[in-house]
């Protein structure tokens, strides 16, 4: 649960930081608020919001379809058996 928070968190921040990087390779301090006018946050907001849907669509139809049965991790013969789909 925490791996895809952090994950989300991450393509939402991913635009911020190369607007970020942007101002500091034109040699401007990327901390003025001059730089960051409402018209740029809104549109580096709205493809923060873009990549985090595409992320969600990616992980929906590239991930494993894990159809069937789970049967739980169990103790089987002493030995631990982890849980499993079948």
């Amino acid at each position: 649960m925490a791996r895809s928070l952090f994950e989300s968190l991450g393509l939402f921040a991913a635009p911020f930081l190369v607007y970020a990087l942007f101002l500091v390779l034109r040699a401007r301090h990327p901390l003025l608020v001059a730089h960051w006018s409402r018209g740029r946050l809104f549109w580096l907001t709205l493809s923060g919001f873009a990549l985090v849907i595409a992320g969600f669509l990616y992980a929906g139809f590239a991930g494993s379809n894990r159809s069937g049965v789970y049967v739980p991790a169990h103790i089987e013969h002493g030995r631990l058996t982890p849980g499993r789909f079948e």
